[in-house]
């Protein structure tokens, strides 16, 4: 059962989960999806471009990433990735 310290407060469901944890009861499902290789494919860097922009852009992407505390071209990449999956819109 949950430690008496724990301080989350679990409802009867919760605390039904928890129990058939700790008796191992639960199985991982056949359907389980491998999330490390997944995770992997979808970080891979299998592509090189060679971009042209403006000397004040990337002076700024850099003054961004180190604020950041990342590569610079880390932080490119991440806003193409977000641009191209959705997360970043046009603003109107």
């Amino acid at each position: 059962m949950a430690d008496k310290k724990n301080k989350i407060k679990l409802d009867s469901y919760e605390e039904e989960i928890l129990q058939a944890y700790e008796n191992g009861l639960l199985k991982p499902s056949s359907l389980q999806i491998d999330f490390k290789t997944a995770a992997k494919n979808t970080i891979k860097k299998n592509r090189k471009i060679n971009i042209r922009i403006s000397e004040n852009d990337l002076n700024a992407l850099q003054r961004r990433a180190a604020r950041e505390g990342i590569p610079y071209q880390t932080l490119i990449g991440s806003v193409l990735h977000k641009y191209v999956c959705g997360y970043l819109k046009e603003s109107s």
